[in-house]
């Protein structure tokens, strides 16, 4: 076995998670990321707990998602039992096809993300640990663009990082971003939107939830977003690619939408409920060891240089207890490059311009 596998599960075991004797540990994961799964199972099995293999999607979902009148199904009471009985979910992504549900229409897949959205919301809301993180599997490799040992060793190098350092570096932009009222963000000739964040906090995302991570992130106060985002890196979402998203929002609603490629799948999700018209997460890229696009959001909404949206639910963490978190049933990530032409400005000054945040070495005002 690679021995950078037994470093991923050694990771996801001791710095993502704290397993314990007698625990029950869920592990969501495919047939592709079976080295891991034989790794995670070993490390888990060291410190007493006790590993359950879930698998959730690929073409069997698919399958399930066309035969069935969603109209007639309710969520499923038996996979809440088994959270509610887990205290650790280990969520391993590794596609053989990332494509599997493209020819899933639009609406059926919002249907469903609506039916599980109980089972999200459980594990937000409980006090289950969880991580989710990347096996390098072909069909992920091949999206990239990548051969799947070149990808292996991207995976593995954004994994196995110095996260001390990188939390460090980001507690910078936290202690700008937290006591502020107002963000607004500028690139290019059509992205000039600007939002509240008063009162939410600024979270320092650096190898917990997320493996790997390296960003910071709040939520906007839903009714507060103004303005156009045009979205310049490309979107996946149920296997097809969405291009060119563009947004308009007033008093915190998306008023008006068009996309480049694939706008029936941007009108599908914004359509999935009140909610998903609106802004739940305004998140900044700050690991620059993640250098490349590779059409996977784990990896890609932590690049440098960029800053992410994502309309729809709101992460629990990112919202003060006296502020509305939005609600819904998604939570679609969007990516704008800001490495030219932009700043981001909070409460009036510029902290970033052309990627380079005014703490950093070459920073001009």
């Amino acid at each position: 076995m690679d021995p950078r596998v037994e470093r991923h599960a050694e990771l996801i075991v001791d710095q993502c998670t704290e397993i314990d004797e007698g625990d029950n540990v869920i592990v969501q994961s495919g047939p592709e990321a079976e080295d891991l799964n034989v790794a995670l199972f070993e490390k888990i099995g060291e410190r007493g707990g006790m590993p359950t293999r879930m698998t959730l999607g690929g073409r069997a979902m698919r399958s399930f998602i066309q035969a069935v009148d969603l109209d007639a199904v309710t969520p499923p009471e038996h996979l809440v039992g088994l959270l509610e009985a887990a205290d650790v979910l280990i969520n391993v992504r590794a596609a053989s096809n990332v494509a599997e549900t493209s020819d899933v229409p639009p609406e059926s897949m919002q249907a469903f993300a609506q039916i599980m959205e109980p089972i999200q919301e459980h594990i937000e809301n409980e006090d289950t640990e969880w991580v989710l993180t990347q096996h390098p599997a072909p069909g992920n490799a091949q999206k990239a663009e990548m051969s799947t040992d070149g990808y292996t060793d991207f995976v593995y190098d954004a994994i196995d990082q110095d996260w001390d350092a990188q939390e460090e570096h980001q507690e910078q932009l936290v202690e700008i971003l937290d006591p502020a009222s107002e963000v607004r963000v500028v690139a290019g000739e059509q992205t000039d939107i600007s939002m509240s964040i008063e009162g939410n906090p600024a979270v320092n995302s650096v190898a917990d939830k997320n493996l790997p991570s390296g960003e910071v992130f709040t939520a906007p106060i839903p009714e507060s977003v103004e303005g156009t985002v045009r979205f310049d890196m490309p979107v996946i979402q149920h296997g097809r690619e969405v291009e060119g998203a563009y947004l308009e929002f007033e008093n915190g609603e998306v008023v008006d939408h068009e996309a480049e490629a694939n706008e029936d799948v941007l009108t599908g999700i914004l359509g999935t409920d009140d909610g998903a018209r609106r802004l739940g997460e305004l998140g900044i890229g700050m690991n620059r060891d993640i250098d490349c696009f590779t059409a996977n959001m784990l990896f890609d909404e932590k690049m440098g240089d960029t800053v992410h949206m994502a309309i729809g639910r709101s992460i629990k963490e990112s919202v003060g207890e006296e502020n509305p978190k939005n609600e819904s049933a998604i939570h679609l990530d969007m990516i704008l490059d800001m490495s030219e032409d932009s700043f981001i400005e909070v409460d009036g000054e510029v902290v970033q311009r052309d990627g380079t945040f005014v703490f950093e070495d070459g920073f001009e005002d």
